[in-house]
């Protein structure tokens, strides 16, 4: 038999499940996709409470810890942000700038833990296997000035620094683009193991949004392809980097 309230609560992420339980509901939902089966129960082998996000929780929203989750789980990520820096991209003192500035206004306390998260998820760049990585960024961003002169010349050098890493390709799209870019929100698609696990994140002001049906995950791969058709090649985008970080 199957608790629906326990199947409700895994839906929802507030209990864990472990890979015996990924094989019965599997059953029960009628999947019949091996490779779909097996990616599932690698991700249940972690179990809930191991993994460093777990720490956060019942501290951060949960939609932090979603992000962090799709990250700490993609083979490739590829990114679109129109007015900020991504956020594996930022410096301690940009990611504060930001947090600072949030609407509602946040406590002191909170504003801490938030940047310490944000940290905490750029170690994904790092260490012997890191995370391929695309960041498509537009000019605007490049020139906001979050936290004034001195915290936006910092995050512009460091930009420019990670642009140098083998699996790091960061691209500007130029205000003399003459493409439409349609992507005003920050958007994320997160490669899994296998298609079925592809999901896009968009980013608001008041939550984030993952998608993963087949159609949506579409648009916003040609969104992504658009955009970076559109940017400036890396050599060429780090240039642009250092010459704003120069004018500042």
């Amino acid at each position: 038999s199957v608790d629906q309230a326990k199947i409700s609560h895994i839906e929802a992420g507030r209990i864990g499940v472990s890979e015996d339980r990924v094989r019965r509901l599997c059953t029960y939902y009628e999947c019949a996709a091996p490779e779909l089966i097996d990616a599932l129960c690698e991700i249940a082998r972690e179990r809930r409470g191991t993994l460093w996000f777990d720490e956060y929780r019942g501290v951060l929203a949960p939609s932090f810890l979603d992000i962090a989750e799709l990250e700490h789980h993609a083979v490739e990520l590829r990114s679109v942000q129109a007015l900020t820096m991504p956020g594996l991209a930022q410096t301690e003192n940009y990611a504060r700038a930001l947090h600072s500035s949030a609407f509602p206004p946040l406590p002191p306390d909170e504003t801490e833990e938030r940047v310490a998260f944000r940290m905490r998820r750029t170690r994904i760049l790092q260490g012997e296997a890191p995370t391929p990585c695309t960041m498509l960024i537009h000019e605007a961003a490049l020139r906001m000035r979050f936290g004034g002169r001195e915290v936006a010349r910092e995050q512009l050098f460091h930009l420019a620094e990670l642009s140098r890493l083998p699996h790091i390709t960061i691209r500007v799209i130029p205000f003399s683009t003459t493409e439409f870019i349609e992507a005003t929100q920050p958007t994320l698609l997160a490669r899994g193991t296998i298609p079925q696990l592809d999901t896009v994140q968009i980013d608001s002001t008041f939550g984030g949004r993952l998608l993963d049906a087949p159609a949506e995950l579409a648009r916003y791969t040609t969104l992504i392809d658009v955009a970076e058709k559109a940017s400036l090649p890396p050599d060429e985008s780090r240039h642009l980097i250092h010459y704003i970080a120069r004018e500042l």
